[in-house]
């Protein structure tokens, strides 16, 4: 069966280009002119897709040719991008850079596999006829790649943007469908993984009014849409309705400033599996609610250890759970969490104490990028044998792990683990990684970790149905 998936795929000759500004301020154009607009964002990324969200006012998700299989890409955005006027992808890096020698896993190939127009926004910066000698190099590197034009960026005055649209039209064979000029205000806020996510940003509603006028003003958006809708119709795959199970489990999930990288695929996936989703903020609840096992994903607990640690209450609850066998699945920024305390620039602040070691932040990435990490005999969620992909990016290390409390159940065949090539922290029900996992590209994880509270309600005993 082939659906309609009206899309455009916007990268750029390099990162750092303001891509994301000009497909941010793009998305709530088309959203605020009453568009159902689905964004995606190609690669791992929490925070862009946070931004995309709030442009969208509909959940962004992630496409990556390293986490996913090709036909598992193509049935996301089919399922969710026909369900909207239009699809927008936003790619990650420049165009063709990738894992490989030859592209693997960059946008370029996420662009093939899609069949999606590529628009390349370009920053011009200390640019004007060199402008057209890069948009050639990148419309002709690879002939399989169907680039339809070029947005120019940060563009400094009317005489700079008439000299690089003369250069595009005398040298090269794709128009220009925008000039956005370069606009301090618009740089959306940065932090040490990017940009800050919208959690934190009270300004991020008014920055999507100002961010789409400024679009509506410099780029042809009907162009944009007539190019969106002429592309061909792509194939859905025909797959078996899931059954709910109906003796569903209550999964906690703590949601909040301090941790909020959780990908709408993975908690849509513990629903399917048979749970019912309890949110918890971190910060004010005095313990959990009736839960039978627990996700913390990733975020940023480093800004908020001050906070984290005045809930202390509801740390010793969690702590008190976990020894009574709850299952809990950490992340990242949910390990640190677990563990006795978080240091901080010389400052130490006590954590849940779960795992029987600490962290501590440092200014620089601990590990970063892709992994792949193969599950020991004692890991609690996956099979024994298992490999599981996933990504990382922290700067926080665990220290003093007393391995006779905390063991390492997994070993890491791609990236670094938490000692050496070691993976996965495990104690009782628990089981802590820095390693983020996909539910599209993991569909063991939701299962597991929802059997695992349903034998925990059967074990305690439950006042929830």
């Amino acid at each position: 069966m082939n659906l309609k998936v009206p899309r455009l795929l916007l990268s750029a000759s390099h990162g750092r280009s303001g891509k994301t500004t000009v497909v941010f301020g793009l998305v709530a154009a088309l959203s605020l002119e009453g568009l159902k607009v689905q964004p995606f964002k190609k690669g791992p990324d929490y925070i862009d897709p946070g931004w995309l969200t709030v442009a969208a006012g509909t959940p962004c998700r992630n496409l990556d040719p390293y986490l996913m299989k090709s036909e598992v890409i193509l049935d996301s955005l089919v399922r969710q991008g026909s369900l909207a006027d239009i699809a927008v992808i936003e790619g990650a890096m420049g165009l063709y850079d990738g894992l490989g020698d030859r592209g693997e896993g960059s946008t370029a190939e996420l662009a093939k596999i899609t069949k999606s127009p590529v628009i390349l926004v370009v920053s011009t910066e200390r640019m004007t006829r060199s402008v057209a000698a890069l948009v050639n190099g990148f419309v002709h590197f690879d002939p399989e790649l169907n680039v339809v034009g070029v947005i120019l960026n940060k563009v400094a005055n009317p005489r700079h943007e008439s000299k690089l649209r003369k250069a595009i039209a005398d040298y090269c064979p794709v128009p220009v469908l925008g000039a956005v000029p370069k606009e301090k205000w618009l740089e959306l806020p940065e932090r040490h993984l990017g940009l800050v996510p919208t959690q934190e940003n009270s300004t991020a509603q008014d920055l999507r009014i100002r961010a789409a006028n400024l679009i509506k003003e410099n780029v042809d958006i009907p162009k944009l849409l007539e190019i969106a809708r002429q592309q061909e119709d792509l194939p859905l795959s025909v797959s078996a309705v899931t059954k709910i199970p109906a003796d569903k489990v209550r999964i906690g999930v703590l949601k909040d400033a301090a941790f909020s990288f959780y990908y709408p695929e993975n908690l849509e996936a513990l629903e399917k599996s048979g749970a019912e989703l309890v949110f918890v903020d971190s910060f004010s609840q005095p313990e959990l609610p009736e839960v039978h096992g627990l996700y913390i994903g990733g975020g940023f607990p480093e800004m908020f250890a001050r906070e984290l640690e005045a809930n202390q209450s509801l740390r010793k609850n969690i702590k008190d759970l976990i020894e009574k066998g709850l299952p809990v699945y950490a992340e990242c920024g949910g390990l640190m969490y677990l563990t006795r305390s978080i240091q901080i620039h010389g400052e130490t602040y006590a954590m849940v104490g779960a795992l029987a070691c600490d962290t501590v932040f440092g200014d620089k990435p601990q590990a970063h990028g892709y992994v792949a990490m193969r599950v020991g005999e004692k890991s609690s969620f996956y099979p024994q044998g298992c490999l599981v992909v996933g990504h990382k990016f922290h700067h926080s290390k665990v220290i003093n792990l007393d391995e006779q409390m905390t063991s390492l159940s997994c070993s890491l065949e791609r990236g670094n683990g938490i000692t050496g090539k070691l993976e996965g922290l495990t104690y009782k029900n628990t089981f802590a990684t820095y390693t983020h996992i996909h539910a599209l590209s993991t569909p063991e994880w939701a299962p597991a970790l929802v059997e695992k509270a349903r034998q925990y309600k059967l074990s305690v005993g439950s006042s929830v149905p």
